[in-house]
C-alpha cells in the first residue's frame, strides 16, 4: 500500500489564509505587518525567490519592499543598510536574501538584523529563544514542517524522531522543535554508525542532507512518516531512470522541461512510508507561508500585540 501523500500546497494556503485574515484585522487597528527583502546583485534563482516573496506579501494584506543594493556593495554599506532597516517602525521583518557577494561578510550582516525582526530565525537570540521555548522567532522551514505535522495529525508525543542533517537552517532547529513537542530525537550526520539501523527506529523520519534520494527504504520503519526537505534537480537520462523508469508524468515532465526534481528520499520509499512528502509540492511550499506567518507573528511581538491565530499561537 502506498504511503499517503503530506499535502504542502494545500497546507501554505490555510496557513496563508490565516495570515491575511489577521493581517486584514491588524489592518484595521492602524498596524500592517511590513517586511524589508534584501536583494543585492543580480543573482537569478534569488530574484526569483525575493519576487515570490514580495508578491505573496501583496497578495496576503503585508507591506512589502524589495531593496536592492549593486553587486560591489561593501560590508559596511550593507551593515548601515541593516541599521537603517532596524530603527523603521514600519519594518516588522528583514530578509537578507543569500548568498551575498563574496567580497561580504554574510554572517557579520546577517547578525546586524536586530532578533525582533529576524524573520529567518537564524539570529543566535532567536535560537536561544527556541531552545529555552521562550516567544522568538523560528527559522521557516522547520516551523513549515511543525505545522504540516500537527495539520497532517501525526502524532508527536513520544514519538521516537530521526533528524538525518545538522544544519543551523533545518537539521538543528529541526530537532529543537521535535524535542519542545515532547518528541524522543536523534540527529544523524555523515559520521553516524549505522545510519540505516538508526533511522529505522523513527516514526517521524526527516531526511535535510542534500544527497539525491540517499534514503532508501532500508533506512524506513514500515508505516513511518517520512520528511523530504530535499531539493535536488536531475538532468541526466541515466539519473532520471535510476530513480523514476516507467513513471509516466515524470517521464513527461522530464522531456517536456529537461529536468526533474527529487528529494534526499528515493521514490521507492512510498512504498513502505505510512505518509510522505512529495517533491515538489511537500516541505517548499511551507517555507514562504511561514516567512509571511513570522512577519505577522514579529509585528505582534514587537508592537506589544499577543500572536492570537487559533491554529499557530504558542507553537513558535
Amino acid at each position: 500500500m502506498a504511503a499517503t501523500l503530506l499535502d504542502g500546497i494545500r497546507i501554505a494556503n490555510e496557513i496563508k489564509n490565516e495570515v491575511a485574515e489577521e493581517a486584514g484585522r491588524l489592518s484595521e487597528t492602524g498596524l500592517r505587518p511590513g517586511l524589508a527583502a534584501v536583494l543585492v546583485g543580480s543573482n537569478p534563482a534569488s530574484e526569483i525567490y525575493v519576487r515570490s516573496k514580495v508578491q505573496t506579501c501583496q497578495a496576503l494584506g503585508l507591506y512589502s519592499e524589495k531593496i536592492t543594493p549593486p553587486e560591489f556593495s561593501t560590508t559596511a554599506e550593507l551593515l548601515e543598510l541593516v541599521h537603517d532597516l532596524n530603527a523603521r517602525d514600519e519594518i516588522d521583518g528583514i530578509l537578507v536574501q543569500l548568498p551575498l557577494p563574496p567580497q561580504v561578510d554574510s554572517k557579520k550582516v546577517l547578525l546586524a538584523v536586530l532578533p525582533e525582526k529576524d524573520v529567518d530565525g537564524f539570529h543566535p537570540m532567536n535560537v536561544g529563544f527556541l531552545s529555552t521555548q521562550r516567544p522568538g522567532l523560528v527559522p521557516c522551514t522547520p516551523a513549515g514542517i511543525m505545522e504540516m505535522l500537527r495539520r497532517s495529525n501525526i502524532p508527536l508525543q513520544g514519538a521516537d524522531a530521526v533528524v538525518v542533517g545538522r544544519s543551523d537552517i533545518v537539521g538543528k532547529p529541526m530537532a529543537m522543535l521535535l524535542t519542545n513537542a515532547n518528541a524522543t530525537v536523534t540527529i544523524c550526520h555523515s559520521k553516524t554508525r549505522d545510519l540505516p539501523g538508526v533511522c529505522h527506529r523513527a516514526d517521524i523520519l526527516v531526511a535535510a542532507m542534500g544527497r539525491t534520494g540517499f534514503v532508501t527504504r532500508a533506512f524506513v520503519k514500515p508505516g513511518a512518516t517520512v520528511i523530504d526537505v530535499g531539493m535536488n534537480k536531475i538532468t541526466t537520462r541515466e539519473e532520471f531512470d535510476k530513480y523514476f523508469k516507467g513513471n509516466e508524468k515524470r517521464e513527461q515532465a522530464f522531456a517536456k522541461n529537461g529536468y526533474t526534481l527529487i528529494g534526499d528520499v528515493h521514490p521507492e520509499v512510498a512504498e513502505v512510508a505510512g505518509a510522505l512528502t512529495p517533491v515538489p509540492g511537500g516541505v517548499g511550499p511551507l517555507t514562504i507561508a511561514m516567512l509571511m506567518a513570522n512577519t505577522l507573528k514579529a509585528a505582534k511581538l514587537r508592537r506589544g500585540a499577543r500572536f492570537q491565530s487559533p491554529a499557530m499561537a504558542e507553537r513558535g
